[in-house]
């Protein structure tokens, strides 16, 4: 008789799914993004706005995935939803694309983040590029003991920077706006106005993203068709509320021309409001949201590997689970990996800055999976998107507005997304003609 063969452990609850659908929304950019947003549209009111709609986008996304995520709750999320509803090809090149650029640059820039603030904090002189790598191991070395000490990591390390955020928004609250803010808060948009506002919600949906990787882990839920519905809805409402206050306070103390002329909007708010102890304070806390970022990449990402190497897409070796905590531990080693190389390497920057030219088609291409999901029929889940198809055609749209944003303002390295986007074609016939 032969064993059964290891299946990834049900150990997480409805509160962890939330708080790792916040913890892949909440990074260090909500502590710098708000001055990008600034930058390109030189008014108060739009800056809010632009998160405000940001947000509104977020929300009918969450509501795309959580139906999404109850009629095909598998381990792999986005990647599975593309697979069945298009082609496995296009399951594998957001797998593809997911490794080299958006999850393995993003990993790689906020490891390099947390290095220089822990830098900044400590004093403590090394290299940022091996900070970052020793930063990245150690994470990963948390979650290879289980799924249930990565997702208490996880937790604690969400509620400690959503903790940083609140501090942020009440010490906004006590610091005045100088008179001289205020009198330009209302200063006209320019004369391209749309392709402005459009550059301008490239920051936010860069800050609004991440929700849709909370699906990787779906097989590790103990409930996923309730709780990975649940856990989007709360965590990208609570994400909302968060930046909305964060934009609003942030131009409310630095003015619309402060903000914009600030690279540090986050210390420069606390400063104000509490003096030097207040940088140093918001300082830790970003420093703890970008190690959070971090624990939930390696908590999720490596989910989606392990479901191409199981459909026989990828390296089979990623698709082994350890005996004993049940994690895919080479896929867990395989992003941590390619992260500190890029790390290590200094092209990370690069890497980032065409990570939404890519990353917002895929989001186009799973609104668009609805329409297959629902015309093929079966159960109907508990949580639906509202307005269907007018609200999916509204998601995809904004999507593509921010994506042709992307391409107008940074064409040269929006073609280089592309061009790794498109090598992934030969990768997965090689894979393929081996299965």
């Amino acid at each position: 008789m032969s064993e059964r063969p290891l299946a990834l452990a049900r150990r997480l609850g409805p509160f962890d799914a939330a708080m790792i659908v916040m913890g892949g929304m909440v990074g260090a950019g909500i502590f710098v993004n708000p001055a990008v947003v600034a930058h390109e549209v030189p008014s108060a009111t739009l800056s809010v706005l632009a998160w405000a709609a940001g947000g509104a986008i977020a929300l009918l996304g969450a509501f795309l995935y959580a139906e999404l995520a109850e009629r095909l709750p598998e381990a792999g999320g986005q990647y599975a939803y593309l697979r069945e509803a298009w082609h496995p090809l296009l399951g594998f090149l957001y797998g593809w694309t997911l490794l080299l650029v958006t999850g393995g640059g993003g990993q790689a820039a906020v490891a390099m983040t947390f290095a220089r603030y822990l830098k900044v904090l400590t004093g403590f002189e090394a290299p940022e590029g091996a900070v970052a790598v020793a930063t990245l191991a150690a994470v990963a070395a948390v979650n290879l003991l289980g799924v249930r000490a990565g997702g208490s990591l996880q937790s604690a390390l969400m509620v400690t920077k959503a903790g940083a955020i609140g501090l942020l928004v009440f010490a906004g609250f006590l610091a005045a706006a100088a008179p001289a803010a205020l009198a330009v808060s209302a200063a006209p948009l320019p004369a391209s106005g749309l392709v402005a506002f459009g550059a301008a919600l490239v920051p936010v949906f860069f800050a609004y993203g991440g929700y849709q990787n909370s699906g990787f882990a779906a097989e590790e839920l103990k409930n996923p068709v309730r709780d990975l519905p649940r856990g989007l809805l709360w965590g990208v409402s609570g994400v909302i509320v968060l930046y909305v206050s964060v934009a609003w306070v942030s131009v409310r103390v630095l003015g619309a021309a402060g903000l914009a002329a600030t690279g540090t909007p986050a210390s420069d708010v606390m400063t104000r409001a509490l003096g030097p102890a207040g940088g140093k304070l918001i300082a830790l806390g970003i420093a703890v949201s970008t190690l959070g970022f971090l624990s939930h990449g390696v908590l999720t990402l490596p989910r989606a590997y392990f479901a191409m190497a199981r459909d026989g897409v990828f390296f089979r070796k990623v698709a082994a689970l350890t005996p004993r905590s049940r994690v895919p531990a080479v896929a867990i080693l395989l992003q941590a990996g390619v992260a500190a190389a890029l790390a290590l390497s200094g092209r990370y920057e690069q890497i980032l800055a065409f990570v939404m030219s890519v990353d917002v088609l895929f989001f186009v291409a799973t609104g668009a999976a609805l329409f297959v999901f629902r015309r093929r029929g079966g159960p109907r889940p508990r949580v639906t998107l509202p307005g269907h198809p007018v609200t999916t055609l509204v998601f995809m749209a904004a999507c593509l507005y921010v994506a042709a944003s992307t391409w107008l303002r940074y064409p040269a390295n929006s073609a280089a997304g592309i061009g790794i986007l498109l090598s992934g074609v030969p990768a997965y016939l090689f894979w393929s003609r081996k299965r």
